[in-house]
């Protein structure tokens, strides 16, 4: 009697151990996520932050952006930038826009790059020497184009502002080196 208690006591277990197994492959499966859309798939997510400090002098960037992968050669999309430059008792400035993007990828590790860009300039000036303190609100149009080395999601490079005006007071040159990443 004792050997059919122990054997019907280990069945019972076994079981309960095999119900329990069973009842986490099972919730595993209903756990699945579903499938991106095709057209997710080929969106990619990057931008750039900089961040700048010196003596009475500060720079802060964000510029967050989305791009569409048509085919391996070509990918579009849009972007946001905002920024902030003082210079202790001289300036501030606050800069904010919109960019097109289209990058062209003639091979893997080339990219050519055109970047259209408008951004609203709001440069404050303090008063020094004979000049008095003033406000100068303006918008901006700047096409970059531009030539980079690509390895994986990082591309470094430089670009060139075709609209670049030394009176503008917004880019200091028109010749700007840049390191985008996209993942």
């Amino acid at each position: 009697m004792k050997k059919s208690l122990f054997s019907s006591l280990t069945k019972y277990i076994l079981i309960v151990i095999t119900m329990f197994f069973y009842e986490n492959v099972i919730a595993q499966y209903s756990q699945v996520p579903p499938a991106r859309s095709p057209f997710w798939e080929k969106v990619q997510f990057g931008g750039g932050l900089g961040l700048s400090f010196g003596s009475g002098y500060t720079d802060i960037s964000v510029a967050p952006s989305a791009i569409y992968n048509v085919n391996p050669y070509l990918a579009v999309g849009l972007g946001l930038q905002a920024s902030y430059v003082a210079s202790k008792g001289y300036y501030d400035s606050g800069i904010y826009g919109v960019s097109l993007l289209t990058y062209i990828n003639p091979i893997p590790e080339i990219q050519l790059s055109i970047n259209l860009n408008e951004s609203y300039v709001n440069n404050h000036y303090e008063s020094y020497y004979d000049q008095r303190a003033y406000t100068d609100n303006f918008w901006n149009t700047a096409l970059f184009l531009g030539a980079g080395y690509r390895t994986g999601n990082v591309t470094v490079g430089l670009s060139y502002n075709v609209l670049f005006d030394e009176n503008d007071n917004v880019y200091g040159d028109a010749l700007i080196p840049f390191v985008r990443a996209y993942f």
